[in-house]
């Protein structure tokens, strides 16, 4: 069953887009990762400053094993990090984990 994995940053109202441009920079980073089915970054619409980061997995164990995979830390790296440079300074300023799994979905063809 698919498990869906959203993280929800907070950011200051200023910096929304450099979370975003953050986000570009590393992406398809994990598409390639065994149990992987989806990436969205959401973005608010409305005075709201929490953008969530929403991940679909076939199962926990898919999510477990690339969380605790080195293409996890190295994803979660900066282009200056990984060229030996020093981490920019983090753009959230408090982030949660949530998890879910589908209970009912419309049937659209």
């Amino acid at each position: 069953m698919t498990v869906i994995k959203i993280n929800a940053i907070s950011v200051p109202a200023d910096s929304g887009d450099a979370l975003a441009h953050r986000f570009a920079a590393r992406a398809g980073a994990v598409d390639n990762q065994d149990g992987f089915e989806g990436f969205e970054l959401l973005q608010p619409t409305d005075e709201r400053t929490v953008w969530l980061v929403l991940t679909r997995w076939r199962d926990e164990e898919s999510f477990q094993a690339w969380v605790t995979s080195p293409a996890f830390s190295h994803g979660h790296q900066s282009a200056a990090e990984r060229s030996g440079g020093d981490a920019p300074p983090p753009v959230g300023v408090h982030s949660e984990l949530w998890s879910y799994e589908i209970a009912g979905r419309s049937a659209t063809p």
